[in-house]
């Protein structure tokens, strides 16, 4: 069921003033705050940043008249209904935890299936799209593996090493998680609407875009920070240097995540090597240690309510 809160958040996504749109990373980092939406449509935005004082205009601007902003709403929620999605929000008890740790949060997900707590208990397993032969067999026997240990397993649903990793997770009766590049009612590439259809009865396909939302080039970047902040890690299995996998390894160490690459790829990738060599990542060869790396979802828990408390009490430092 959709609450009143939910909807003035996602009013507060869809306005838009002289063609500009409030940073939705901003909308989702004070909303969360005591009284975050009371404060939001009051015309403050209490935060000192270049897309802080970008959206307080849009903001103020658009409070004006919020009729087109909800309409958009209604439009999109009825789209998700009818696609059968449900949806969590910055200001719901259910969104994920490790995403709370990132400050490049969405204010919302859209997604099919059902979440768990301990979703938390995660790593996303990607790679390229041009997968070869030995990439795809390494994505299935990494995912194999860590999903055999309870690990629950995030990928992009892309073609090659996306679509491996969450089909050996399946087959092996582990738990997997699809982020999408495009709104929940759509499924990119097409060829693989059978195998989202399969991930969301058995875990969860997000989408941090509006549902009626069709695939574009910013899109995708936008997905990989998402899902570094889902998961606790990300493995890369094979990745050249423009794949979106090698984006989401830095997105990862910016996150404070740890970032595992595949030996294979650090001997073949140039990038790879040069993560290696800087520290910024580790060499595995097989799940022992990634498993001996993670954090049980007790503490994710934790950790995320910290960090919520500690803006909480630096917000009301300031007001």
């Amino acid at each position: 069921m959709i609450t009143a809160d939910q909807v003035r958040l996602l009013v507060l996504a869809a306005i838009r003033h002289d063609e500009a749109s409030i940073d939705w990373h901003v909308l989702a980092r004070i909303a969360q705050l005591a009284d975050g939406l009371d404060i939001l449509y009051r015309g403050i935005i209490p935060e000192d940043s270049q897309d802080a004082r970008k959206s307080l205009a849009v903001l103020r601007g658009g409070l004006d008249d919020l009729t087109s902003a909800q309409e958009r709403v209604e439009r999109e929620l009825d789209v998700a209904q009818r696609n059968g999605a449900r949806l969590t929000t910055v200001i719901d008890h259910d969104y994920p935890a490790n995403l709370r740790l990132v400050p490049n949060l969405p204010p919302f997900l859209f997604y099919r299936g059902h979440l768990q707590p301990d979703d938390a208990y995660s790593i996303a397993v990607v790679g390229t799209r041009q997968a070869s032969l030995d990439g795809l067999r390494r994505a299935a026997r990494m995912a194999r593996e860590l999903s055999g240990n309870g690990v629950h397993i995030y990928s992009g649903l892309a073609r090659g090493i996306d679509s491996a990793a969450h089909t050996a997770t399946l087959d092996s009766g582990g738990r997997t998680l699809a982020v999408i590049g495009t709104g929940i009612s759509k499924c990119y590439p097409a060829e693989n609407k059978k195998l989202a259809d399969r991930i969301a009865e058995n875990g969860a396909v997000l989408s941090q875009f509006w549902p009626s939302a069709s695939p574009a080039k910013w899109t995708f970047p936008r997905r990989n920070i998402t899902m570094s902040g889902l998961s606790q890690a990300t493995c890369v299995i094979e990745a050249g240097s423009t794949s979106g996998a090698k984006l989401q390894a830095r997105f990862a160490y910016e996150h404070g995540k740890q970032v595992f690459l595949l030996r294979s790829l650090t001997e073949a990738q140039p990038w790879a090597a040069k993560m290696l060599a800087e520290r910024r990542a580790i060499a595995v060869e097989d799940s022992t240690t990634v498993i001996n790396r993670l954090a049980q979802p007790e503490r994710i828990a934790a950790a995320a309510a910290g960090r919520r408390q500690l803006a909480l009490d630096l917000f009301a430092e300031h007001v």
